[in-house]
């Protein structure tokens, strides 16, 4: 990387990404021996500039920021680190210096989808999902039309409890169905994308 150092005397600010949420954790700033040991040991580290000195995050808390990819700006003066935060970020104890939560439904599709995955491949006898894959797509594919009648049954009346449950039962048939054809849940999120342009 070409980064510029001397732009603003030395430093360049380093903004922070949780390579997982896509939410921003915190902002920070390098100098070169900073981002020299960012990229060798593979812990964010900074340079504190009240302090006039290298800090690692995580080195007292523990919460270390592990990192996963670098990129440059088009201007080479600021850098975006994707990371993996070992805990919360900010001093305050909240998971990002922005006070939000650093937690997204899709991070629990993708946990649902890892699971799902894993009965596939290690069955276990009192898992009903590895129960599904025993029975085949067939069953399966059944089960998906069930419940999908079952949420257009409750579409038509007013309880949003059952609504609720409904959608969620068939949104995990499907994902199980998904699994036993071998596509993945990316695979129909890119299709949506390309119908969306």
């Amino acid at each position: 990387m070409a980064i510029d150092f001397e732009k603003f005397n030395g430093l360049v600010p380093a903004i922070i990404q949780d390579q997982n949420t896509g939410k921003i954790l915190m902002l920070g700033f390098m100098n070169r021996e900073a981002y020299e040991i960012t990229v060798r040991e593979g812990k964010a580290t900074f340079y504190s500039r009240t302090r006039k000195s290298l800090w690692t995050k995580g080195e007292t808390s523990g919460n270390y920021l592990y990192v996963r990819e670098i990129i440059e700006d088009c201007d080479h003066d600021t850098l975006l680190i994707k990371a993996e935060p070992a805990g919360p970020v900010c001093h305050t104890g909240a998971d990002t210096c922005f006070n939000e939560n650093n937690q997204v439904p899709e991070n629990f599709i993708a946990h649902l989808i890892k699971v799902i995955h894993q009965r596939h491949h290690n069955p276990s006898e009192e898992s009903y999902t590895s129960s599904l894959f025993r029975e085949g797509i067939n069953k399966i594919a059944q089960k998906v039309g069930e419940e999908a009648v079952e949420l257009v049954i409750e579409a038509k009346d007013e309880n949003k409890e059952l609504f609720l449950n409904e959608a969620a039962d068939l949104f995990f048939h499907y994902l199980v169905l998904l699994e036993a054809m071998g596509y993945s849940f990316d695979e129909i999120v890119d299709v949506l994308k390309k119908r969306h342009r």
